[in-house]
């Protein structure tokens, strides 16, 4: 059982002191050890036996990519090195690079990001500005979370001692997990809640509950013991406090927190069925802990762990291998002399025979079921001869472990005997090689970096390519945003959509307290949502919030309401004598708007959203939201949802909130639309209800990720330019940013380049857009033609045009959401209280979809009425092509009409 959250890592610096030894079992229960590549042989030496102990070997970028892959083969779990060239030869879940101030710049290579899983720093001091700039470019690496080890380049004993509870006040910003000489460690129980020094050193236990947060009212954590006797198996549910923590590191025996005793809770202190305590895990989220625990009572696993007799786990008997095991064992002491069990154990040749029977019949097994049944009687078979050996699926499992950190792998030739036996020629017996893979030759510098911020002080930057030079595959690239794959994102949705729509609001309650982080909502009471009249104590703003609100919602109502009055009139058109045709709106009964929350509150998309609902005059607004971790909305969403005359609230965000609304609860009302934007989770589940015929639910789009796309010529105004990037940048580190220059001089980018840099830095949400600028582009065009073909290309949600004569660009652009004219109209003007709508298509599906209004919130119905002398003119119309489909009942039901009129039709 590997470590996954690291609370610290134990540095043995320059060897372990005979003081020292006491403490390496009480570590290695909870943490790794980092050991120079010098002192690995004789610390590896003094490490428990047994104890599965993980460390990380240090290097220096002088040591040899065939050492570097022994260290690995012989059980190292990770290596840390500065040498970049180990990318690419070190599998990235076991490369940390070490880095200092002068080679942080590393981080701004997307390669290096990928190639590793951690990070260690050696720093000179720990102020949070420059400690935070590491965790920022850790973060822009996809998939996993990336480790951000430090190590203070002091070792004065008052810097070493205050560097944990530095990085613990750090903990949001800086995420970073201390390094630690061994000789500033000790087994001492600490007195304080928090990792202060006691006598010089520092408690490995209080360093250990610290890196812990409970979210219960009692501060205990939720622990759950698993035996390691046979295959890991949970015991049960108990839990764990500060003390019984620090006992159980000390001692090596478990130690839990009885609630009904009020106290410790030292296991097997009165009945003998101890548990050896091997590794302590934390949960992802440091709020509960894992017990790898070994039985070792007078009658080891028979003591159990549960208070029904005979029963070893809380959750029920053991099934599979581990009860197969515990049967065979029972059955080597118990079986009758004579019996077949018996001779399985006594009679070697006999066993022999049964396990070189079974490999031979699972070899010719083909179906599903025989391979099964095959392969179940020879482990059946195996696990025999190693119970007989004293051997269980314990030993079993430590040998794949070791395995599983090898590097090189064996290349499996088959021995002669069997290439003999069953004629293979050398071709079929040669095995595939897996060792080590080709060492590429160390690169004579590092890689070059691109354009990602590291420390706060570097420039925010785009990354800049020229189209006269990019080939077609580049240029295709850059037509592509940066978002994760749909399958994906969609694997991810599905269980959850599933647990809604089977489950209703207790599957909705638990995705909130999950998804949402809605502490609030572990209260059964706790009502997920809220209907109109909203309490006034809900929506307490300042006058001034409030005056603007009421001002954007009037102008939003104005052009919205125009549309209503267009699409009022019904259209009615005779299309020839006695054919009158009509066509009339009526508004979409029950809609559901979903209001993002993530890193920005946004009442402008309630406005946008339910002002068009309430001129369209839905009977039935549906508004879902994600509540705050106290249950609490924005009073700003609650005011607008109250003037704009939604009926509920439902306090619920992200894919469960979609699903919800699609399928309805006990208590969210299902609804015919949603509408809304949101991030790539909450744009999978609408497109996912919205192909299941079963929800029967509309959407308005696939509104994704923010996005823009800027044309500038010579006239454009560089802070104003800069302005419009920064403010969808800041949206979500998703965001996508583009500015396209027009034959604009290498000053006028650069003084661009400049004020992204300088208004960045002086905006509250740098972190996001260090992030997403990025990822984001300028793209230098020859001429205007070039800017507009390739923008019609990428169908932008939004297209800003800081161009000469701007508006007589429009008959040109054929494809974006909406588009603002000119120096003075800033995106920022239509995403709050221009009048437009700010809800509009992303991804490219500019080109398919328009931004929603006030006719996305209606449907049409025709009607078509015909005269007598209407269906004798137009009867024989449709009869013909009625016929020409071989549709007859179709044409029959013209024919009965005009017969009934006194016209034989000739057949």
């Amino acid at each position: 059982m590997s470590i996954s959250k690291t609370p610290f890592l134990a540095y043995v610096e320059s060897g372990v002191t005979a003081s020292e030894k006491g403490l390496l079992p009480s570590i290695a229960r909870i943490a790794p050890f980092l050991i120079p590549l010098a002192l690995v042989p004789s610390t590896l030496a003094l490490l428990p036996a047994n104890s599965n102990a993980e460390y990380y070997v240090l290097l220096d970028s002088s040591t040899p990519h065939s050492t570097v892959i022994d260290l690995l083969d012989q059980g190292a779990s990770k290596v840390v090195s500065p040498d970049p060239s180990l990318i690419g030869v070190v599998p990235s879940s076991r490369l940390i690079l070490r880095l200092s101030a002068s080679t942080a710049t590393l981080l701004a290579d997307p390669t290096i990001l990928a190639g590793i899983t951690a990070v260690l720093l050696d720093t000179p001091s720990f102020t949070e500005n420059v400690l935070r700039s590491y965790r920022t470019a850790l973060n822009l690496a996809l998939g996993r979370p990336r480790e951000l080890f430090i190590l203070a380049q002091s070792r004065a004993e008052d810097v070493i001692l205050h560097q944990p509870a530095s990085l613990k006040l750090m903990t949001k910003t800086v995420q970073g997990t201390s390094v630690i000489p061994l000789s500033f460690l000790s087994t001492q129980i600490g007195n304080h809640t928090a990792p202060q020094p006691q006598d010089g050193k520092l408690s490995i236990t209080t360093l250990f509950t610290s890196s812990l947060r409970s979210d219960r009212s009692d501060g205990l954590f939720p622990t759950i013991p698993v035996s390691t006797s046979s295959i890991p198996t949970p015991l049960g549910l108990v839990y764990s406090s500060a003390a019984s923590i620090a006992a159980t590191i000390t001692s090596g025996n478990a130690v839990y927190y009885s609630r009904s005793r009020n106290g410790l809770w030292r296991k097997g202190e009165t009945s003998g069925a101890m548990q050896i305590v091997e590794r302590i895990r934390i949960d992802c989220d440091a709020d509960a802990l894992e017990f790898a625990v070994l039985e070792t009572g007078p009658n080891g696993l028979k003591d159990g762990f549960c208070h029904v007799p005979e029963q070893q786990s809380c959750f029920g008997p053991t099934t599979g291998l581990a009860d197969l095991e515990a049967t065979l064992r029972s059955r080597k002491d118990s079986a009758p002399v004579g019996s077949y069990t018996a001779r399985l154990f006594n009679e070697p040749q006999l066993l022999r025979a049964k396990i070189m029977e079974e490999a031979a019949e699972l070899c010719e097994a083909t179906t599903n079921d025989d391979i099964a049944a095959e392969a179940a009687d020879l482990i059946y078979f195996a696990l025999a001869k190693c119970v007989a050996a004293g051997i269980g699926l314990r030993d079993v499992t430590k040998v794949l472990d070791r395995r599983a950190l090898k590097v090189t792998r064996r290349k499996g030739d088959a021995k002669a005997e069997w290439v003999d036996k069953l004629g293979l020629d050398q071709s079929q017996a040669v095995g595939v090689v897996g060792g080590a893979p080709t060492l590429p030759t160390p690169a004579a510098s590092p890689p070059p970096a691109a354009a990602a911020p590291v420390a706060a002080t570097s420039t925010i930057a785009c990354q800049t390519f020229d189209l006269s030079t990019t080939t077609p595959a580049t240029r295709l690239s850059l037509l592509k945003r940066p978002i994760q794959s749909s399958s994906a994102i969609s694997a991810l949705v599905a269980p959850i959509i599933s647990s809604v729509r089977t489950t209703g609001d207790v599957g909705l309650r638990s995705l909130v307290i999950q998804h949402d982080r809605c502490s609030a909502a572990t209260d059964p009471s706790f009502p997920l949502v809220l209907t109109a009249p909203f309490p006034p104590s809900s929506m307490t703003l300042s006058p001034v919030v409030k005056s603007a609100i009421d001002q954007a919602y009037s102008n939003i109502r104005v052009f919205h309401q125009a549309q209503m009055d267009r699409e009022a009139s019904e259209l009615v058109v005779e299309t020839m004598p006695g054919v009158v045709c009509s066509r009339f709106a009526r508004p979409i009964e029950r809609v559901g708007i979903y209001v993002p929350g993530g890193t920005a509150v946004l009442p402008s998309t309630a406005l946008m959203l339910a002002v068009p609902a309430q001129v369209a005059k839905c009977s039935a607004i549906t508004l879902a939201t994600p509540p705050r971790p106290d249950g609490s909305i924005s009073p700003e969403i609650v005011y607008i949802a109250s003037i704009t005359g939604v009926n509920s609230i439902v306090r619920a965000g992200g894919a469960q909130a979609v699903a919800a609304m699609a399928y309805g609860t006990e208590t969210v009302p299902k609804v015919d639309k949603i509408f809304g934007p949101g991030n790539q989770f909450v744009t999978a589940a609408k497109m996912a209800v919205s192909m299941d015929s079963g929800s029967g639910t509309a959407i308005d789009m696939p509104a994704g990720p923010s996005e823009v796309l800027v044309i500038a010529d010579h006239t454009c105004v560089p802070a104003f330019v800069a302005s419009d990037l920064l403010a969808q940048a800041e949206h979500g580190v998703d965001s996508q940013v583009v500015l396209l220059t027009v034959a604009l001089p290498t000053s006028t980018i650069a003084a661009i380049e400049a004020e992204i840099n300088s208004q960045a830095l002086a905006l509250s949400r740098v972190d996001i857009i260090r992030k997403s600028i990025a990822l984001s582009l300028i793209i230098k065009c020859q001429d205007m033609d070039e800017a507009i073909k390739f923008s019609n290309e990428y169908a932008p949600e939004h297209l800003i045009l800081h161009t000469h004569e701007a508006s007589g660009l429009l008959p040109s652009i054929m494809n974006a959401g909406s588009i603002f004219v000119g120096p003075y109209s800033p995106e920022s003007c239509g995403d709050y209280a221009s009048g437009t709508n700010h809800t509009l298509p992303t991804y490219g599906y500019a080109r398919q979809y328009s931004g929603v209004s006030t006719l996305s919130f209606l449907k049409h119905i025709t009607t078509q009425e015909l005269t007598l002398d209407g269906l004798r003119a137009l009867g024989p119309v449709v009869e013909t092509l009625a016929n020409a489909e071989g549709l007859d009942g179709h044409k029959m039901a013209v024919t009965v009409r005009l017969e009934t009129l006194g016209r034989v039709a000739t057949k």
